[in-house]
Formats: C-alpha cells, structure tokens, sequence
C-alpha cells in the first residue's frame, strides 16, 4: 500500500477498509475460508511508515521506502497506490511489470494516453486491475441506483448535481485539503480531481457522457501551504458543468472548493423524470412521485408558504446501505475478484474514461466550446 500517510490513504483505505476487515477477521469468501489481507506500507518517509505500523497493531518491519523491493517480494500479490498524482502512473507500471495485481486511487495517470497505455500493459500482463469508484458503493446512490432500476422515474431528463465546501485559504485557519492540490504542476485542480467521479456515476447510473462543455475558474489564486508560506494557486478550484449522455439525458454539475455549504449534504444529484424526481446525497436520498407532485404557482407578490422539502419522501434503508463504507465496499469486490475471479468492471480502462473527460473538460474551458467524447477501447 503505497501512499497510507496521506489523509485519502491512511482513513479510508488502510484504516476502513483493510484494517476493518481484519478486525472482522479477514473477508468472507464462503465454503468456510476467509481471506486475510496482509499490508505493506510503502512510502518515503521510514519513520512516519513505522509510527503508522505501530499505531495499527502491525509489525514494525512490514514497512519499506524501496518501492522495487517490495515489487520484487513474491507475497506481496496486490500493489495499492493511493500516492500524488504526478507519482502514480511511475509506480502502476513498474507494479504491473512486476506480475502483481494492480488497484488504484484515481485519476490513474495525467493522460489519456498514459492512462490507457496502463490498461493495455494489464491486459498484457494478465493482471486484474481496478480504479477506485467509490461514490457509486454510497448509502446516497446506492439507494438512487434502486430508483433507476426499479423504472421509477419513466424517462429521466435531467441531472443536476452540487458538490464542494470552502476550503481555507491556509492563513488564518489552516487548509483541509493538501496545497499540491492547488498547483496544476503538481496535477492539482478540481476538473482533474472530481470530472473522473462524475464519469463514472453518469456513465453507471444513467449513461455513456458523449459530449462537455465546462468551464474551470481559480477563484481563490493564492493560498498558504502546510509550512504557512505563501504559494500561487496555479490549478482551477472550481468547475462548471455541462454534460450530454447517451439517450439524451443531460446533466449539470456543480464543482468548487470555494463555496459555501447551504444543502443537506456535501454533495447532492437531483434526476428529474416523468413519472418522478429524487435528490441524492451520500448517504440520504428523497424522492417525489409524479402522484404527488404540488403545483407551484409563481407569484412574487406573496410569500410562498408551501415547505417544498417536506414533500418528499425518504428511500427506506431496506438493505443496511446506511452501514455500507464505499470504499470497504470496493475492496471486497476487487479481492473477491483477484482471488474468486469474480466479474468487477470498475477497471483501468473505466480509470482512463474519467482521465478523458478532465482532459476534455479543460480542453473545452479553455476554448471556450463544446467537446465530443469518444468511446474509448483497449
């Protein structure tokens, strides 16, 4: 696990997801066996690797900062990388042709062709490979998958989706987020991080985007690193959305690091269609029949006294998604997958999408114009 003293790494992938299935005692693979998974934590900075070992309950000396050694250690069978982005591309390849398996933070690489080229040496290679997707693995949208698949909302129309929070300048309060994110050089930039995300929820729950038109802003160009110096943000911090999708179902997103939060969650999907409309978040989801629809009538004259909200109605937590951690989630399907060779789609091609559309949605911002997407194949 290359990348676990970094805030992504460390919680949501050491600490809830493989360390969670340790304390379960290991994966459950049915006929009565259980998988054990056994971390490795990579990284450059030795000490941190060790404090973090022994903060788990893990030995001391599964640690190393030589990344080809661990490649090199034939029980090592899965290579993780949840590194900087200008760092991971390096690694996967080097992982890849070492024979290990290969799963990944996204955006897999800095290119399309980079990050495709990673999928065909898999292939080659005949190693399994995945891409994180977590958002799809949400109580939100797992719950709003249900709504899609059931045919409640008759044709859908529209997506309009919300998402971001004020990320502190890093002066007077420090910064949640890294400073590299904010510096294009360093593959920082809220297109590169999140246009991937809204890949594959469009592309899983709704269909294939065929075309973008974005534009990306840096609203706030100067910010204060961990060290409290000052630093110009050379990466857009905010993005505005427009997406076509296969079927004629169009989609707008929201994306910024430089807003404040006035919604129930941090980030929210409205669909709209003609038997009814939810409003999806990470964990929540509402929904409204066609049956139950009120009929507004625009008058600015008088106050409104309907409460819209209070209209909608709950999807029930049927299936204990409430309990569900997306990325655990995703873990035990990628290790069923290695071990069982169960089906798992969520690969470096489905990676190399997401890349594609950040590339175009930059593309189109600075250019001002709409961009075709093409469907991309091995």
């Amino acid at each position: 696990m290359n990348g676990v003293t970094g805030r992504m790494g460390h919680r949501q992938h050491l600490v809830r997801s493989i360390l969670a299935l340790r304390e379960e005692g290991g994966l459950d693979l049915g006929d009565g066996e259980r998988l054990w998974p056994e971390p490795v934590l990579v990284g450059r900075r030795e000490q941190a690797l060790k404090e973090l070992a022994e903060a788990h309950g893990l030995d001391r000396r599964a640690v190393s900062t030589d990344l080809d050694a661990v490649l090199a250690d034939p029980s090592v069978d899965i290579y993780f990388d949840a590194q900087v982005t200008s760092a991971r591309e390096e690694a996967l390849r080097k992982a890849i042709a070492a024979g290990k398996h290969v799963y990944t933070e996204k955006p897999a690489a800095t290119s399309v062709d980079g990050a495709l080229e990673l999928a065909r040496a898999a292939e080659r290679a005949g190693v399994k490979h995945g891409v994180v997707q977590d958002k799809l693995f949400l109580p939100g949208l797992r719950k709003l998958r249900r709504l899609v698949e059931g045919g409640f909302f008759g044709r859908i129309l529209s997506v309009r989706g919300e998402f971001g929070y004020w990320v502190f300048e890093g002066d007077w309060q420090s910064a949640q987020r890294p400073s590299w994110n904010y510096r294009a050089e360093d593959g920082g930039g809220i297109v590169s991080d999140m246009f991937p995300h809204w890949e594959y929820v469009l592309h899983e729950l709704f269909g294939r985007v065929t075309s973008v038109q974005a534009y990306a802003a840096t609203h706030l160009p100067q910010r204060c690193d961990e060290q409290g110096r000052a630093y110009t943000a050379t990466a857009d911090d905010a993005a505005y959305g427009i997406f076509t999708l296969e079927g004629g179902v169009v989609a707008q997103i929201n994306s910024s690091w430089a807003v404040r939060v006035h919604r129930d969650e941090l980030v929210e999907f409205q669909v709209d269609g003609t038997e009814g409309s939810a409003v999806a978040g990470l964990r929540g989801c509402r929904y409204q029949h066609r049956a139950g629809t009120p009929r507004p009538v625009w008058n600015p004259d008088l106050p409104a006294t309907e409460r819209f909200r209070e209209q909608w109605q709950e999807v029930p937590d049927n299936d204990g998604d409430e309990r569900v951690n997306g990325f655990k989630a995703q873990w035990e399907l990628f290790l069923r997958h290695v071990v069982r060779d169960e089906p798992y789609s969520w690969d470096l091609l489905a990676g190399a999408r997401g890349v594609q559309l950040a590339q175009l949605g930059l593309v189109s911002s600075a250019e001002g114009r709409r961009m075709d997407v093409p469907e991309l194949s091995l």
